[in-house]
């Protein structure tokens, strides 16, 4: 039941961090991984490790804020490999600073790259999806959608905005056996979190101190989870969010 054999997964941002462990796993159950992303370099050598897993991926540039981009992505991706049955949105930006001192452009541009890009990659995908005759969307969200915090007020709005609109999505898309759902993720140790060490004084040692399982987060943690919901394992599981945080946000 978690065979993704003749299966299209769609990954955004799958060139690094969350978004590629979630496509190693996809790719090791059998699925053709789609890379779509921005940069070009870091695309292909993702690709080019995913193919170690005998599938033959694909990478189509996108940036999917636009909307026109977004629909080329998903014409692409039927064009060259005849169907697409798993979209994951995981593209995310992120800009830490007080709250005060946001411009709106900065306000937008996480938000667009966030929120609007998941609205607009799962509704250029509903259609193919409908005509394979069902489909499975993974959402990643963040603790964020769950906990405030000062430094972190767009992407904490856009991860909120992101749950609210996987529900949504489950809700409309159950009779055409689209199942939706999301991930919310913990502290997780990538290139973004990586910074956010740099900016955020006492990070590191907080997120040691409060995770039960006693360390950061791999991208190697969201391989199975991804799988999971990508595959006939999960049909009657839609609507859900998991959170995938080594018991960080079952703290008090």
């Amino acid at each position: 039941m978690f065979d993704l054999k003749g299966k299209v997964a769609l990954v955004t941002g799958g060139n690094g961090g969350i978004g590629l462990g979630m496509a190693r796993g996809l790719a090791s159950a059998g699925a053709r991984v789609v890379v779509a992303a921005r940069n070009a370099e870091k695309s292909r050598a993702a690709a080019e490790e995913l193919a170690r897993y005998g599938s033959e991926p694909v990478v189509i540039a996108v940036d999917v804020a636009d909307e026109q981009s977004v629909q080329s992505l998903a014409r692409e991706t039927v064009a060259r490999c005849g169907r697409l049955d798993i979209l994951v949105n995981n593209a995310g930006t992120n800009i830490r600073k007080p709250p005060q001192t946001y411009a709106a452009e900065e306000w937008h541009r996480v938000l667009d790259t966030n929120l609007t890009s998941a609205f607009l990659c799962s509704r250029a995908a509903y259609e193919p999806m409908k005509i394979a005759g069902g489909g499975k969307i993974i959402n990643v969200g963040s603790m964020m959608s769950i906990f405030g915090a000062s430094f972190a007020a767009p992407y904490g709005a856009s991860k909120g905005g992101l749950v609210q609109l996987t529900k949504s999505l489950a809700v409309a898309w159950a009779r055409d056996d689209i199942q939706v759902n999301a991930v919310l993720p913990g502290w997780i140790d990538t290139d973004l979190t990586r910074t956010a060490r740099q900016q955020v004084e006492g990070l590191h040692e907080s997120v040691l101190r409060r995770t039960p399982a006693g360390r950061w987060g791999v991208i190697e943690d969201f391989a199975g989870v991804a799988v999971f919901l990508a595959s006939a394992a999960s049909d009657f599981v839609t609507g859900a969010v998991i959170t995938v945080d080594g018991g960080y946000s079952v703290q008090g």
